[in-house]
């Protein structure tokens, strides 16, 4: 079987942690701020960790050979 290629949109999206784990951008923060609380605005800075299930698809289907 040839090699699995990793998508090019993930390696743009994602990092992988030391330990494994996938830290994403926060998600909802491109468009509509104005409708948005302070607090949300507040609490969605920077990256987040992403949950186990999205993380399982991540490494499996998008990023073959990341570890």
């Amino acid at each position: 079987m040839p090699k699995m290629k990793t998508k090019s949109s993930a390696k743009k999206r994602f990092k992988v942690t030391a330990k494994g784990r996938v830290k994403a951008g926060q998600a909802g923060k491109r468009h509509g701020m104005i409708k948005r609380t302070t607090k949300f605005i507040r609490t969605a800075r920077g990256t987040t960790v992403l949950s186990a299930p999205d993380e399982k698809v991540v490494k499996s289907t998008y990023m073959p050979y990341a570890r």
